[in-house]
């Protein structure tokens, strides 16, 4: 198969659904001569915050002259995109690794989903090209997921857990991290984001054990900020014994902060286990030059133009404190989009608000989105100026014109009409 004609196999296999569980992974890795045993796995799970620790990790590891592989979910611009190894993977090797697992998938009883398919040819590909070390995080949960059939990690992180997927993952944070620490593997260390009490004495019960050492990251007490606008936030963390001061990162929000601070701490516990390239040096570097797509990316200048993937409460509450404190007294035009399973109104209570204007639309292309006229009447709850769009090009014409210069549209919610909607917005820059 070429590149184009993977996409159609995904497409056509995504009838399959997603899945928990690890016994189709472990018989396709089996059938693929079990590559994931001779790679070193640094494994993410959390509710949010996981794809920026990944973000950062991966930079300083690349700075320092390692070769990382990085496996992110889901896509927001290109199914290139989740695979890396010091850029993302060529359409040529990916369809090459694809075409390779669809094989073995396809002789199988019970047939793997994209998501198996993906993780299998991801560490088949890090495997052939030999990676020192592989990052990988979790697509839902941790204890079930796909990605949880390694047994080489030497690295356990948890970011941020709150209330999201309650109807699979548990109705509380407690019940949640009880399937996050799943990620622990017996003697490897861990790495944990400040937590609501119950979910860190779940971590806490997990990393004991397993026999695991826990390093716990405060940022209320270990970080303060010097500096924040976008495209550079300047702090000091402390961190393994002592203060870093002066760091600087160019990726936009508040929860950042506390994103690079856990990222700060795992690194510093992989140069624990041996990897001795990283220094100070390769931190800042990495740091500062690390990207991560669809979290409080600006992709416009006239008027300001954000893209945003907050999906849950706790991602809301963080980017309100990120509009905040960065577009203090500015007129808000919003556009959004959600998926129908996805505790909608709570993020419309914390947002709502501070919008002039909300434009809803149903994210194209995937049946749990919600319709943008059942967004548009919650919506109504917490703002009279609400508008429900027929198209995401509808969405963005009505922003345009509804925005001053100075005024700046925010795009957020599901991760998955991102790629469109800032295409859209790209083109009608052009013209204008």
């Amino acid at each position: 198969m070429n590149y184009a004609e993977c996409e159609e196999y995904l497409e056509e296999i995504s009838k399959y659904g997603s899945v928990l569980g690890l016994d189709n992974i472990r018989t396709l890795l089996k059938k693929l001569g079990d590559p994931q045993n001779s790679l070193r796995f640094v494994q993410v799970a959390g509710t949010n915050g996981k794809g920026s620790v990944c973000a950062f990790t991966e930079s300083v590891l690349r700075r320092s002259g390692y070769a990382v592989g990085l496996y992110t979910s889901p896509a927001v611009f290109s199914h290139l995109e989740t695979i890396k190894l010091g850029k993302s993977i060529t359409k040529a090797d990916y369809a090459d690794v694809i075409t390779r697992v669809a094989e073995k998938a396809d002789a199988m009883e019970h047939h793997p989903t994209v998501f198996e398919i993906e993780t299998a040819a991801a560490i088949l590909y890090f495997f052939e090209k030999k990676a020192d070390v592989v990052i990988l995080e979790c697509g839902l949960g941790g204890r079930d997921d796909a990605t949880n059939v390694v047994d080489t990690t030497i690295l356990s992180v948890i970011t941020s857990i709150s209330k999201d997927h309650t109807h699979i993952l548990g109705p509380d944070e407690g019940s949640i991290a009880k399937v996050k620490a799943g990620i622990i593997k017996n003697g490897a260390t861990v790495v944990s984001a400040m937590q609501d009490e119950e979910a860190l004495e779940v971590i806490k019960k997990a990393a004991e054990k397993a026999g695991s050492s826990l390093v716990v990251c405060d940022e209320d007490k270990d970080t303060k900020i010097l500096s924040l606008k976008p495209g550079r936030t300047v702090f000091n963390a402390r961190a393994g014994g002592r203060t870093y001061e002066n760091l600087v990162i160019g990726l936009n929000g508040l929860c950042q902060i506390g994103n690079a601070l856990v990222a700060l701490n795992a690194l510093l516990k992989l140069k624990e286990l041996g990897f001795d390239l990283i220094t100070e040096k390769t931190v800042r570097a990495g740091f500062s030059s690390a990207r991560h797509p669809g979290r409080f990316e600006v992709i416009a200048d006239s008027p300001v133009t954000v893209i945003d993937g907050a999906h849950n409460p706790d991602a809301a509450l963080s980017l309100r404190e990120s509009v905040e404190l960065y577009f203090k007294n500015k007129r808000l035009i919003f556009i959004m989009g959600v998926f129908a399973d996805k505790d909608y109104d709570s993020i419309l209570r914390i947002m709502a608000p501070l919008a002039e204007h909300i434009i809803t639309v149903h994210t194209p292309g995937n049946d749990r989105a919600l319709p943008s006229y059942e967004l548009a009447k919650a919506a109504l709850l917490y703002n009279p100026n609400v508008t429900s769009a027929a198209s995401l090009q509808e969405a963005v014409e009505l922003a345009r014109l509804l925005a001053d210069k100075k005024d700046v549209i925010l795009i957020f919610g599901s991760l998955s009409f991102l790629k469109n909607i800032k295409a859209l917005v790209k083109k009608d820059e052009r013209i204008r």
